[in-house]
């Protein structure tokens, strides 16, 4: 794991590769040949736009999920990502009841610069990103301020956990790439309040 990645105002940890290769490559088949993907849905100045980016949500019964506009309705956890959750939870020693999983298929898709701070998320608790497939360099900025911006290569296997107040300080982004040829899958696990109806009473 590497120092806190950001000057001030937050922690994020880059972990490096925490699967072997072998592994790594198994479940980058696995997921994109098991996940239910799909085109991703967001409300933009009005409008709604279909992104070629793919997506899907997993995760405990009730965690519902609103962004940029839409909803997204949990599906069952599979093997797989339940695999995955349980190291990624060994490694980061965080729980997590929930997974949004994008699939970009080469360099020219991306994610615009935004922060993770969604009402439903619970407050400055951990992120974990387990990436897959190709590297990609993953940047941040501080939303208010002059520190200069921060850049992680994500290699295939490895994590990145962000926690504390990064989600309120800064922004983060996946930048476009043309050099890229290869896809990537990336799972991020959170911790949300799950919806009211399916709370413990």
């Amino acid at each position: 794991m590497s120092p806190n990645l950001l000057p001030c105002d937050g922690e994020t940890f880059y972990f490096g590769p925490i699967l072997t290769a072998a592994e790594a490559d198994r479940y980058f088949t696995v997921l994109r040949e098991s996940v239910a993907w799909r085109s991703d849905e967001i409300i933009m100045f009005g409008k709604r736009i279909v992104t070629a980016r793919q997506v899907a949500w997993y995760g405990d019964p009730g965690c519902d999920y609103t962004y940029s506009g839409m909803t997204k309705a949990a599906l069952p956890w599979t093997e797989a990502l339940l695999e995955l959750k349980a190291v990624v939870e060994s490694r980061s020693s965080a729980a997590f009841n929930c997974c949004l999983l994008n699939l970009y298929h080469h360099g020219n898709e991306g994610m615009a610069w935004h922060s993770d701070d969604e009402p439903e998320i619970v407050r400055e608790s951990a992120i974990a990103s387990l990436s897959l497939g190709a590297a990609r360099p993953f940047r941040f900025k501080r939303k208010r301020g002059t520190e200069p911006a921060v850049t992680v290569q994500l290699e295939h296997g490895s994590l990145l956990v962000m926690a504390g107040a990064t989600q309120t300080h800064w922004l983060h982004c996946l930048p476009k790439t043309t050099r890229v040829k290869e896809p990537r899958v990336n799972l991020t696990f959170r911790l949300i309040q799950p919806s009211a109806a399916q709370r413990p009473h």
